[in-house]
């Protein structure tokens, strides 16, 4: 049963209608050009999260499509972390904003595909973690400091119970970028997380204890940050970063 609080195409009363901004389309990757047409009206701000879309079926009748059609197009979009789902009485398909994270991690999914070695990404490590890292000792609040603690103690319990992985180490660098504070830093360093992981995980390989050395690095790291001494904490990444290099280079000379 349709809910009355709602108008016609799924609008809700007093607030600007959605439907009438989509175009019918004709061509052959039909849902492509729907999502592409959805894309365009949110870039232009006529379409902003909160917005709810209309329902299936105004949609397959503005479009001039089939519900299967449009259903594959919204699945895209909700992927994209462009609209959200919801389910029950009052859902439908609504407008987000997409946050930092989930946008990189979609890129990061391309990065991986892409021709590049663990020692390409470690490279890059050195010019964007010690390029940040003043802006890390600068910003990092209480939360920030307590929840890399809270990282740093599970990577020495998880050394301990012999669980340690590199994921665990990824998951503590991708932290201490969020400190700054900058959703496109964040955005980027989401970006980084898969081949981030690979680099570790090459790195791993090549120098089974390097999960030990690396996790009392991290523990030293929160220690500068928590200091505000922004030598100290360039001086442990330099190090931290350096040894996987080292170590990577030497991997692949042995190969």
């Amino acid at each position: 049963m349709a809910d009355a609080s709602l108008g016609p195409l799924g609008e809700t009363p007093g607030k600007r209608s959605t439907a009438d901004l989509f175009s019918p389309v004709s061509v052959d990757r039909i849902s492509e050009v729907i999502v592409e047409q959805m894309r365009l009206l949110i870039r232009e701000g006529k379409l902003v999260p909160g917005d709810r879309l209309p329902s299936e079926r105004s949609l397959c009748e503005r479009f001039g499509v089939s519900r299967v059609t449009v259903r594959e197009a919204l699945r895209v979009l909700e992927a994209s972390g462009l609209v959200e789902i919801r389910v029950g009485a009052r859902g439908g398909a609504f407008v987000t904003r997409p946050s930092s994270e989930r946008v990189g991690k979609g890129l990061a999914e391309l990065l991986t595909l892409a021709p590049m070695t663990a020692a390409d990404v470690t490279e890059a490590r050195m010019v964007v973690e010690l390029g940040i890292l003043p802006l890390v000792v600068e910003r990092a609040t209480e939360q920030d400091i307590a929840e890399l603690r809270v990282l740093v103690e599970q990577g020495l319990s998880a050394l301990e119970h012999g669980s340690y992985t590199m994921a665990m180490s990824a998951a503590f660098h991708v932290r201490v970028a969020s400190s700054v504070h900058n959703p496109a830093i964040e955005m980027l360093v989401h970006t980084f997380h898969g081949p981030l992981l690979m680099s570790l995980q090459h790195a791993q390989v090549a120098a089974p204890l390097m999960g030990l050395r690396g996790a009392h690095e991290h523990y030293e790291l929160v220690e500068a940050i928590e200091q505000r001494d922004v030598e100290r904490a360039r001086n442990v990444m330099t190090r931290h970063l350096q040894r996987t290099a080292d170590r990577l280079a030497n991997y692949d000379a042995e190969e």
